[in-house]
């Protein structure tokens, strides 16, 4: 594919997210930026929450995962439906009572505070290193195909990309976002269902054969019942599922706040409800299409693994189709991630840490936030550029985006404390639980094969929280 073909299908593409942040960007409030005038139609927010929930990462790396790990990731998946219920029908109600606008507010209420502003830093924290190292990944794919050529640095390519998230969502925010992502999760979806087409093609698999064709291969097994120690014992990548959703979608701003765009409670425990249908049958998609590429690979020789198997085979071995719908898959799975966190990397430090709508009016409002939306997204293109010039060790990044998950555990000791206890804490000294805790699970985590012959793997997170919890008991007012 050629180097204007390119350009052309980029520029077209964003043209079009343009587009719709034109028509739905006519009002620029705060009330529209930061909750889409509650709005929302439930199943449109269903369908864009997908894209965000999948990310650039997955597109590239669960597809690559097969050759090691088979279909053990669907037990995650398995669990993320239970996770998932307890968000519809604990933590919404929760957020729709208090009328929240960053799900933040809650800790401020309950605790005070410090609480509350260790809440939303630690949000803050994981959710820049996390959209850095997607926006990371994808810029990196952008240079090798297409910017090298042309001559165009990475921190330009970088700029280029965060300046397009800012150009489609600095009006109207979450407003946006909810219609963009709704198209972008489209392109993704088409990307895998073309994917899979083109390889059970070469494969010589007819189309109303190919699910029988996944399952009955030996790499599509899903239940690991054999060694607890592993870290795809059943269980525990269950209960870490149940969590990571939990934490992940239901204590995490970016997430949630899609959900409060909606119109009602109803609507947003409906949207929950389907959400949790068709990301389970996303995600056993791209597992199918993973074991679809990994028999390719090997049937053909080729030397294609982990994450470099899918963009191998899309840019040098199944044709210009497959190539342009590859990329833009993973442009739409990486954007529709970056672009909601921007805006609610922008909704809470406006809200949690500025307090605009406690100290200002409207108007004065409007002008910091828009503000602060253009300096996270310096931050943004910061923290990018550090990854590929400062750190440069791929290992090391991908240690950085896992201590990013790390950040979480402390969250959700204090929504479980907070939810399941009636005692209350000595708010100056949250700040001090919520740091020790990670630190003490990471200690845990290097040690436990040598100390408990065990692997933590997603159960990480559990422990975490279970730490924190353990501390806030420890400072608890008597």
């Amino acid at each position: 594919m050629s180097t204007n073909a390119i350009i052309l299908l980029i520029l077209a593409y964003f043209g079009v997210l343009i587009l719709i942040s034109y028509f739905t960007g006519k009002s620029s409030g705060n009330t529209a930026f930061f909750k889409a005038n509650k709005q929302s139609p439930w199943y449109v927010v269903a369908f864009g929450m997908i894209g965000a929930s999948l990310s650039g990462v997955t597109f590239i790396s669960v597809p690559g995962w097969i050759e090691a790990s088979q279909f053990s990731y669907m037990q995650v998946v398995l669990g993320y439906i239970i996770g998932y219920l307890v968000i519809g029908t604990v933590l919404l109600p929760l957020y729709y009572r208090l009328n929240l606008t960053s799900i933040y507010t809650y800790l401020e209420t309950r605790f005070g505070d410090y609480t509350y502003k260790t809440g939303a830093s630690f949000f803050l924290i994981s959710r820049i290193i996390g959209a850095s190292f997607r926006l990371f990944l994808v810029a990196n794919v952008l240079q090798i195909i297409l910017f090298d050529d042309l001559g165009v640095s990475f921190w330009q390519t970088v700029t280029i990309t965060v300046l397009l998230i800012w150009l489609y969502t600095f009006k109207s925010g979450i407003k946006t976002i909810v219609w963009t992502d709704t198209l972008q999760t489209l392109f993704m979806l088409i990307a895998v269902g073309v994917g899979i087409y083109f390889v059970s093609d070469s494969l010589n698999i007819e189309g109303g054969n190919i699910l029988t064709f996944v399952l009955d291969s030996d790499l599509s097994k899903v239940f690991f019942f054999e060694d607890y120690k592993s870290a795809n014992y059943f269980w525990k990548q269950f209960i870490s599922g149940a969590f990571i959703a939990i934490v992940m979608t239901g204590l995490d701003q970016d997430m949630m706040q899609k959900n409060l765009t909606c119109r009602s409670l109803k609507d947003a425990q409906k949207n929950m409800f389907w959400f949790t249908i068709v990301l389970t049958v996303v995600n056993f998609v791209f597992l199918s299409l993973g074991l679809l590429l990994t028999i390719y690979a090997q049937q053909n020789g080729i030397d294609a693994h982990k994450d470099d198997l899918f963009p191998i085979l899309a840019k040098n071995h199944l044709g210009a189709t497959v190539f342009v719908f590859f990329l833009l898959g993973l442009i739409a799975a990486a954007y529709s991630s970056a672009d909601s966190a921007l805006t609610s990397l922008t909704t809470s430090f406006s809200i949690d840490i500025l307090d605009i709508e406690k100290k200002y009016s409207e108007e004065k409002q409007v002008a910091i936030r828009k503000k602060i939306h253009i300096a996270i997204s310096v931050v943004l293109i910061l923290v990018i550029v550090a990854f590929k010039y400062i750190i440069q060790d791929e290992s090391v990044i991908q240690k950085l985006f896992v201590f990013a998950g790390y950040t979480y555990g402390p969250l959700l000791g204090l929504y479980a404390f907070g939810l399941f206890t009636k005692w209350n804490v000595k708010d100056k000294m949250v700040p001090i639980i919520a740091i020790l805790s990670p630190i003490l699970s990471y200690i845990i985590s290097v040690n436990s094969l040598k100390w408990f012959g065990f692997e933590f793997g997603f159960f990480i997170l559990i422990l975490n929280g279970f730490l924190t919890f353990l501390g806030l008991i420890l400072i608890r007012r008597q």
